[in-house]
């Protein structure tokens, strides 16, 4: 027992020699760093010092016609240091009061998003409920109304900035809201946007790369419904590609913008393989030009246009034949406002295959004819406001399809015409808060079936951050 405690004694004193060893070591380091500091700000006191004394001191002039005299500083007044000297004193302060990078990030980062919980009544069953797309036909739910609640358009995202190199700005963005299935209650995360922008402001040039919206048809109607027009006249989604961005100024009041993007062409897989997009073995292209100038409005209108190409290959899972389809689309698009409570805006499309871009009620190709489905169409929107912490929009879109398109097709649904019409009313709570409420007329038109008609109501709660 008493040589246990013996060498349970032996181990704690060498236990403490180690901890005073390393305690010494970690002393001595820090003190040679503290020495090394004070030598170095002494070298740069007695610098400062030589910098002041030559000015104190004065130098040498040539009075008109005289000889080189030294010119002494007066009494009480500061001395002029050369650029060269402030040059030299600004390093030194520099060195010594350069920030410490975050514990997580040496760049800009700014998070937003906000919650949003919508609930919505139908008349009439709407695909797919938590938002509208189409009206079912009729032939299949006879005035079978419905009401769905959700949270899934809550969405959260960073902004990146920096960081800056001589004249060029870097940034980047991620997006994401969960309007990507599951359970109704546990959502699953989709990607919305995640891209990086390289940025030479002097030249208004810039790069993007990563998944963002489409080039083509770039607005939107201000609506309550998560699909802001999509599948009802509102074209264009998001897909991943490079992008090239340069403005140029053509007058004092006129600006023209060229956008060009090489976009991952994103087709169908259903009954075929592998992607037909994919399959292609071509990215798609998007182009758009804009001209900024002085309409009729208060502010100057922007009118854009658009347009782009893609390739599809469809391998049959029955035999080894491949088939081509086009994607394209011509767009037009117009933003004016008015005056200061009022501004329109609005687009046009025409096109064919355009399911992966949301148009053609999400109807691209007719496999039973192998033939691409065209449609046409758009929408205009005014908002109205603000009037103390109220908002307003109203607005009408409309995606008409080729009915010769659709014909010899085999699928259960052959939609025609998609129409709608909608209002809405926002009101902030605060700067974060708002409850809006949404009333729209939804029309669908069926080849061989029943049209599907709706009127649905929405309320929606929003907190911003």
């Amino acid at each position: 027992m008493r040589q246990v405690g013996i060498l349970v004694f032996a181990a704690m004193l060498t236990a403490a020699g180690v901890c005073r060893a390393d305690t010494s070591s970690d002393l001595a380091r820090e003190n040679e760093e503290l020495r090394k500091r004070v030598e170095r700000l002494e070298r740069e006191l007695e610098e400062l010092k030589k910098i002041v004394m030559q000015q104190v001191k004065g130098s040498d002039v040539r009075p008109e016609g005289g000889a080189v005299v030294k010119a002494e500083a007066k009494a009480g007044e500061a001395p002029k240091l050369s650029e060269s000297d402030l040059e030299k004193i600004a390093t030194m302060v520099q060195k010594d009061t350069e920030k410490k990078k975050p514990v997580w990030s040496d760049l800009d980062i700014q998070l937003y998003g906000y919650i949003k919980l919508d609930a919505a009544y139908d008349t009439s069953r709407t695909d797919t409920g938590n938002f509208a797309r189409w009206v079912e036909s009729e032939s299949t739910n006879k005035n079978d109304d419905q009401f769905n609640m959700t949270a899934n358009q809550t969405r959260f995202g960073v902004k990146v900035k920096g960081p800056a190199d001589g004249e060029i700005e870097t940034s980047g963005r991620a997006e994401i809201d969960f309007y990507e299935g599951g359970a109704e209650n546990k959502p699953r995360i989709m990607m919305r946007h995640a891209y990086m922008n390289i940025l030479w402001p002097q030249e208004r040039f810039s790069i993007l790369a990563g998944q963002t919206s489409d080039v083509i048809s770039p607005l939107y109607p201000d609506t309550l419904n998560y699909t802001v027009g999509w599948w009802v006249g509102n074209i264009g989604y998001r897909r991943p590609q490079i992008r090239l961005t340069r403005s140029l100024g053509l007058s004092k009041d006129v600006d023209l913008k060229l956008e060009g993007a090489l976009a991952r062409t994103v087709g169908i897989s259903n009954d075929f393989t592998p992607d037909s997009g994919e399959d292609a073995g071509f990215p798609g292209v998007q182009a758009r030009a804009s001209l900024t100038l002085p309409l009729f409005g208060y502010k100057p209108a922007t009118v854009g246009f658009s347009g782009h190409w893609a390739k599809e290959e469809l391998d049959t899972t029955s035999s080894g034949d491949s088939k081509h389809f086009d994607s394209w689309s011509l767009n037009l698009d117009l933003t004016q406002p008015v005056n200061e409570w009022l501004a329109i805006k609005g687009e046009l499309f025409t096109g064919e295959n355009l399911s992966a871009y949301l148009g053609g009620i999400g109807q691209g190709i007719n496999t039973t004819t192998s033939k691409e489905i065209g449609s046409r169409g758009g929408w205009v929107a005014a908002s109205l406001g603000p009037w103390d912490k109220w908002n307003f929009n109203i607005g009408a879109s409309i995606d008409d399809v080729d009915d010769d398109d659709l014909a010899g097709s085999t699928a259960a649904d052959r939609r025609e015409y998609n129409r709608a019409i909608f209002g809405n009313v926002i009101y902030s709570l605060n700067k974060s808060t708002q409850i809006g409420f949404e009333l729209s007329q939804w029309h669908t038109e069926y080849e061989g079936k029943d049209d599907g008609d709706s009127i649905r109501a929405q309320t929606s709660f929003i907190y911003k951050f």
